[in-house]
């Protein structure tokens, strides 16, 4: 069994911990480790292989992250533009062999009940076996407004609902037969791509010839083209097969499951202490209960305060209410319109490492900068700065025009603007350098790049 691991989505309901560059996924919440990584660890015990769907960006930190987890048969399907669900199972399941049983789920969500857990898999894959589309319905706890139902007849689905109101989600939980929509599923790979050709066949023939435009379908990373992707017409699983097909079956799953959508379910998955606050070394409470605490280097003090979500990254402060904290969404769209606080953290990952943002201040930008052993920045220049260069530790190779040279701890360089330069690191422990930016402009987006290992 192979599981497909979709990464899409930038989890903007968890500003800022989560951003576009770095995703709610990808951020380490739980005993250091990520949503994603406690979703190959689960699944890896019934699943021999994954196949991670995932633009640029995610897949170098699904590759970091995979590196710390020491898993092996991973592949990957690299989407330029996405697509939404639909597509993104298709690409993968044309890529696997028609007879492969596939567990589809999303890279975000928490599971609990390891135990339950498995038994649920162990009758989805039966059902697969049998030709099945499976789906897991969750076992709803109260009204919830926010999921998706499944309407259900034992293990036969009746009809998909969409996000009901406060009113309808109540009726539904008294019902009794009506599930949380999960967004994982099981199925031969061969049948879920039949019921796609037969309910969505603008769907599937879009996939079949983007993936037949790749250079090699059957590699570890699979790269379809930007216009090719966008040629395929954007829909989910459900809207595109689910709802239709006649061979769907909902297995009901009572797992300790939740999709980590908001601060408010983030605080009731955290580990407490006596008052009920999330346990923060670095919070210090006076008379205060029940409050969601997130910090990274500062100290946060909180005096007789109660049911709070108070969260710094460094270059952002969230203070809410709890049970307000789905408008977080609206925060984003006014962030949008100003900063780029949506899209960055103050430490940017990278494929060749990471950078963190010291001072940003109209002229000037100082950066700490780690560059692994064996990687190498992309050849590239500027139109708008020049950078200073202090290497603190390791040494750097480094390109300026036709010169390359080696920089040595507490030695540094000058590159002018318009120069083509490289940074690289060919020893065997990290470069660690200070990079000095001064200019008129010093975004992110003021590169040019000529040539570049991670084909940016």
């Amino acid at each position: 069994m192979t599981n497909i691991i979709l990464c899409g989505g930038s989890g903007t309901r968890l500003w800022p911990i989560s951003r576009t560059l770095m995703p709610k996924q990808f951020v380490k919440l739980f005993e250091e480790k990520s949503l994603f990584q406690l979703t190959v660890e689960r699944n890896s015990k019934v699943c021999e292989s994954q196949f991670i769907v995932s633009n640029t960006d995610q897949y170098f930190l699904a590759l970091d992250q995979l590196e710390e987890l020491t898993k092996e048969n991973n592949r990957y399907l690299l989407e330029p533009v996405g697509r939404n669900t639909a597509p993104a199972i298709a690409l993968a399941c044309m890529a696997l062999d028609k007879e492969e049983i596939v567990l589809v789920t999303p890279s975000d969500h928490l599971i609990k009940d390891e135990t339950e857990y498995a038994k649920v898999l162990l009758q989805a894959k039966e059902l697969a076996n049998q030709n099945n589309l499976v789906t897991f319905g969750i076992k709803p706890s109260f009204a919830e407004t926010g999921f998706g139902y499944i309407e259900a007849e034992g293990l036969n689905v009746q009809a998909f609902h969409e996000k009901p109101d406060f009113e309808t989600a109540t009726s539904y939980l008294k019902a009794g037969n009506y599930y949380w929509n999960s967004g994982m599923f099981c199925f031969k790979a061969g049948i879920f791509l039949e019921e796609l050709k037969k309910y969505s066949p603008e769907v599937y023939k879009a996939c079949e010839y983007a993936l037949h435009n790749v250079n090699d379908a059957a590699s570890e990373m699979i790269r379809v083209k930007h216009d090719d992707m966008l040629e395929i017409p954007e829909d989910s699983i459900d809207y595109a097969v689910m709802e239709k097909s006649q061979k769907v079956k909902v297995v009901p799953s009572d797992i300790e499951w939740s999709d980590v959508g908001s601060f408010d379910a983030l605080y009731e998955e955290l580990p407490k202490d006596e008052n009920g606050n999330s346990l923060n070394n670095k919070h210090i409470s006076i008379d205060s209960k029940n409050n969601l605490i997130q910090g990274i280097d500062k100290y946060i003090a909180t005096i007789d305060v109660e049911d709070l979500i108070i969260v710094d990254t460094g270059d952002a402060l969230l203070v809410s209410k709890k049970g307000s904290s789905q408008k977080v969404k609206q925060v984003v769209a006014e962030i949008k319109k100003t900063t780029e606080l949506h899209n960055i953290h103050l430490t940017g990952y990278r494929p060749w490492g990471r950078y963190t943002v010291l001072e940003d201040t109209p002229g000037y930008k100082i950066k700490r900068i780690e560059v692994n052993p064996g990687k190498r920045l992309s050849l590239q220049k500027h139109y708008h700065r020049n950078e200073h260069w202090i290497v603190v530790s390791g040494t750097a190779t480094v390109t300026v025009g036709d010169k390359t040279m080696l920089i040595r701890p507490n030695e540094s360089t000058y590159i002018k603007m318009g120069e083509i330069h490289r940074l690289a690191n060919d020893g065997k422990i990290p470069v660690i350098l200070i990079e000095a930016q001064v200019g008129e402009y010093t975004g992110e987006d003021d590169i040019v790049r000529l040539e570049d290992d991670f084909k940016r």
